[in-house]
């Protein structure tokens, strides 16, 4: 009974004090608060807001410009005539095309494009015999670009199903490529993607599952992996392209690629183009195999290295050899050269040399991880690094412009490496030289080599002067004992004398 009378005077209390706000005048706003007035006549208050900002504008990321684009057609494209030189125009190339060969400042066909072309733009096989710097990877680029404009897509194409394959030995030629493809698809709606080792797999996998991909170039045993993955379809591929297919073979790559091969429509319904440096009987049997009525187009090896390339040969013995390549880069003050040696080993002794001697170089050989590969050919490319040590295997797929010189350290075990190495300078008519160094180790090369260029090589001794070698720069860091186990001797600390 007493907690009742408590609650009811709690709640009477209570009943008044909100009766007593009510009950209250209400409050004018001053005269610097907005004020409006109703009918009545009496002030209200009107809360102040903030103006709410107009929604951003999301820009179209299809829109180029504001301004129409400029159009562009093949009269703008004017190239004189000249005998016995085939005109990119000529060959009623797809406009895109042509608008981005006229953006790459070239004009004419080299000799392999103008007996190409006009053949595998219309569907024919082809299988060539030429090395790199001929100017086949835009020959077989051109071919793809021009079949993929003219022709529709398969219907019901999915994701991961390339209309053309392009197979690389290594992962520069395949970088080097897809370079070469997104200069010439600059104008075309074209997706290209390139597969390889060494690099980051899942990047790699959402290139290819998450987009219609028009273009992959690829090294057989990555794109092996993707296939047993299900992540990339090969039953789509209109156009296969099989790029130094003699270098395949030398690495033991064809059992990989003859099942990729297999993967693709029958050669019935596909387009195969077929490239390699020599054509063995093993390579003409791979192209049988693979071709259907192809046409053959070779190109001499004599006319790929002697008209824009100096070549010289140096007579020395072998503990002469880095004093002469010392004083060829440092007395003709070269800044892009490339050093070709035989061995991963023979890269790492040569560059750790160069670098006690003050020149800055770099190593690109197989044991050189991808990210770091990339790395190194942009620094040599823009001229932070002097001189790129490499081997046969790693400088094939290295195309910069501006290469000097090449100098072979040692002379190639094949003589057709002689070439694919020399080819590194002298391109897009620009003139290089190649310094080979001859010694008693190596010498008994030269005869083949000249008999595969079809030339004589020009050989000479060197000058006394150049075969001195002056103090290194840096010393060399001293040498770790090993026991008699092969197991580093750690240096033993001198004992403090007291005294």
């Amino acid at each position: 009974m007493f907690i009742r009378k408590i609650i009811n005077k709690f709640t009477k209390k209570i009943s008044e004090l909100t009766q007593g706000k009510k009950e209250k005048a209400p409050i004018v706003a001053s005269a610097s608060r907005s004020e409006t007035v109703d009918v009545s006549g009496s002030p209200q208050i009107v809360r102040k807001t903030r103006k709410r900002r107009p929604p951003k504008r999301v820009q179209d990321k299809t829109l180029v410009s504001e301004h129409e684009p400029i159009l562009w057609d093949e009269s703008q494209f004017q190239v004189p005539v000249q005998e016995g030189k085939t005109r990119f125009h000529d060959l009623s190339l797809p406009n895109e095309i042509i608008h981005a060969i006229a953006d790459t400042g070239f004009q004419y066909c080299t000799p392999i494009q103008a007996e190409m072309l006009s053949s595998t733009i219309t569907g024919s096989d082809a299988t060539g015999r030429a090395q790199t710097g001929t100017g086949k990877t835009a020959a077989f680029l051109i071919t793809i670009l021009t079949t993929i404009l003219s022709k529709a897509p398969p219907q019901g194409r999915k994701n991961g199903e390339p209309r053309a394959l392009i197979l690389a030995p290594t992962r520069e030629l395949v970088m080097q490529i897809v370079e070469d493809a997104k200069i010439l698809a600059k104008y075309a709606s074209v997706e290209v993607v390139a597969v390889f080792g060494g690099v980051d797999y899942a990047k790699q996998q959402k290139q290819l599952s998450g987009q219609k991909v028009d273009i992959v170039v690829a090294t057989p045993g990555r794109l092996m992996d993707f296939q047993r993955q299900n992540i990339i379809n090969l039953g789509r591929v209109e156009i296969l392209v099989i790029d130094e297919a003699d270098r395949m073979l030398n690495m033991g790559f064809i059992p990989d690629v003859r099942r990729i091969v297999y993967s693709t429509p029958d050669k019935e319904r596909r387009q195969t183009l077929l490239f390699s440096a020599t054509l063995t009987p093993e390579v003409i049997q791979l192209s049988s195999q693979w071709t259907k009525n192809p046409i053959v187009v070779e190109i001499e090896p004599d006319q790929v290295v002697t008209d824009t390339v100096n070549q010289l040969v140096y007579l020395v013995t072998g503990k002469n050899k880095f004093a002469l390549l010392y004083n060829i880069i440092q007395g003709q003050k070269l800044e892009r050269v490339i050093v070709f040696c035989n061995r991963k080993d023979q890269t790492k002794t040569l560059s750790d040399k160069l670098t006690r001697y003050g020149i800055d170089c770099a190593i690109l050989s197989g044991d050189v991880p991808q990210h770091k590969r990339a790395k190194t050919l942009d620094n040599f490319r823009n001229g932070k690094i002097r001189v790129l040590v490499a081997t046969d295997v790693a400088g094939r797929g290295i195309h910069i412009e501006k290469i000097s010189h090449v100098i072979n350290y040692t002379l190639p075990f094949e003589a057709e490496d002689y070439v694919h190495r020399i080819g590194r300078t002298g391109r897009a008519g620009l003139s290089g030289t190649s310094v080979s160094f001859a010694d008693e180790s190596d010498s008994f090369y030269l005869p083949d080599i000249e008999e595969f260029i079809g030339e004589k090589l020009h050989c000479i001794q060197p000058e006394d002067d150049w075969l001195i070698l002056p103090p290194p720069v840096i010393k060399a860091p001293p040498k770790k004992e090993y026991d008699r186990n092969k197991r580093p001797v750690r240096p033993r600390r001198e004992k403090r004398s007291f005294g």
